[in-house]
């Protein structure tokens, strides 16, 4: 029996013969989950970006891509009630067929994957920072990475619903509100230390208050475009939402997006106005080089430790669900496939952290290449191709609207890699460069 179009924004579409699933998780535990999506490592980058466009560009661009975030998230939403789906790989087969249910399937896996492996980066070059501080010992980050992807991160992805992680969703963002505290404090409190690392950085003092334009500029956007991908995670937590609505879940969006926005903005700005055009393209790194034993610092460092490591068993649902979607499609749950996904998953997330040298790659590739695809290019494809023309013609203004969109993340996209490109055929390396 068919589903209407006005009841199928408001429930799922079941599988024949079996209850539709209802969702438990509450509207609170459901924001945490899903700024906990948006919030990642890519924070640690945002004050490396104003450095190299200044303050008011800046935030010119972190307003649009937060606009344009929400829009992308209204189109999925739209999308999805038309068809009565809650699967980002399902919209792409009811849109372009098998083939844009493996793109869809694909780029999300792709994307998160890049997503994970920045976290664990961090992990890896800040963990045993801390742990010889305090401890006077010094590991291998490898072997650290390993010890908390099976001790901490996997018994977390074996979760059997993404709704059940809202805790600790929350006790990373609390992390992340402590990092942005001791940002403040430390630009408002700085001492002697702060200034003899001026006055031996690489940069004249006289133009500390001029950002750094050039090519290095082009990874400003992908970082940006980066630290609001939540898309992949918007449909999983849609479905697990009590009492789901279209608009309930454009409210969840809207208020994490916001709360992200306020963070982001407040952190680039205390990171940038303490060190201008010597902020590095890890945040943590450039605050290390003024006194690497501040108890305050050791402890940001845990912090975001903390919330990065919190956040990988989040974005390592989605890449489950497209997983089980593109190969698995018609089976019911079983514990031996979701155990065996997640260890496959964590394996390769650890082998690509070992191998890639530097967390700049992995924000400007990722950011420029699959963060257009979730914003821009799939849900306004999605629209155009699954709204009825009955109900929206081709030449009405919603269309039209999101032909534009999908246009925008193709020259997004184009504009990015290549000038990342040139960046890479020069040889250089300005206002830092991370690890």
């Amino acid at each position: 029996m068919g589903v209407p179009n006005k009841l199928a924004t408001e429930c799922i579409l079941h599988i024949p013969g079996k209850m539709p699933f209802e969702g438990k998780t509450s509207f609170g535990m459901s924001v945490f989950n899903l700024s906990n999506a948006i919030m990642g490592s890519g924070i640690l980058g945002l004050s490396y970006a104003m450095s190299n466009t200044g303050i008011v560009l800046f935030i010119i661009l972190l307003i649009c891509i937060a606009c344009l975030s929400s829009y992308s998230v209204h189109l999925l939403l739209k999308s999805a009630g038309v068809v009565g789906i809650r699967a980002y790989e399902q919209l792409g087969f009811r849109a372009f067929g098998h083939p844009g249910k493996i793109a869809a399937g694909v780029i999300i896996t792709f994307h998160n994957i890049g997503a994970m492996s920045s976290y664990l980066f961090i992990v890896k070059y800040e963990l045993p920072l801390v742990i010889q501080a305090f401890l006077e010992w010094f590991l291998n980050g490898n072997y650290l990475i390993l010890i908390v992807s099976v001790c901490i991160i996997l018994p977390l992805a074996l979760m059997r619903q993404l709704g059940y992680l809202g805790y600790t969703s929350g006790f990373s963002l609390t992390c992340m509100v402590f990092f942005l505290s001791s940002v403040s404090d430390f630009l408002m409190t700085s001492d002697d230390r702060y200034l003899s690392f001026l006055k031996h950085s690489s940069c004249d003092a006289s133009n500390f208050s001029y950002p750094l334009y050039g090519f290095q500029t082009a990874y400003t956007i992908p970082i940006l475009a980066f630290a609001f991908v939540c898309h992949p995670e918007v449909l999983p937590i849609y479905t697990e939402l009590k009492n789901a609505t279209k608009r309930r879940m454009q409210g969840i969006a809207n208020v994490s997006i916001m709360g992200m926005f306020v963070m982001y903005l407040l952190t680039a700005i205390f990171g940038y106005l303490t060190f201008y055009v010597n902020t590095e393209s890890e945040l943590l790194h450039t605050y290390s080089k003024v006194d690497p034993l501040d108890t305050l610092i050791l402890c940001v460092r845990v912090a975001v430790l903390v919330a990065v490591t919190l956040t990988v068993p989040v974005v390592l649902f989605p890449i489950r669900r497209a997983i089980l979607q593109l190969l698995f499609p018609a089976k019911p749950f079983h514990w031996a496939r979701h155990i065996t996904i997640a260890l496959c998953l964590l394996f390769v997330v650890n082998v690509l952290v070992i191998l890639v040298p530097n967390i700049r790659d992995i924000f400007g590739i990722i950011g420029a290449t699959t963060a257009p695809s979730l914003i821009f290019i799939l849900p306004g494809l999605f629209y155009i191709r699954i709204v009825p023309t009955e109900q929206e013609p081709m030449k009405s203004r919603p269309k039209i609207t999101a032909a534009c969109f999908t246009a925008m993340g193709f020259i997004f996209m184009s504009m990015s890699l290549t000038f990342i490109i040139i960046d890479w055929t020069t040889g250089e390396k300005r206002a830092g460069g991370g690890h």
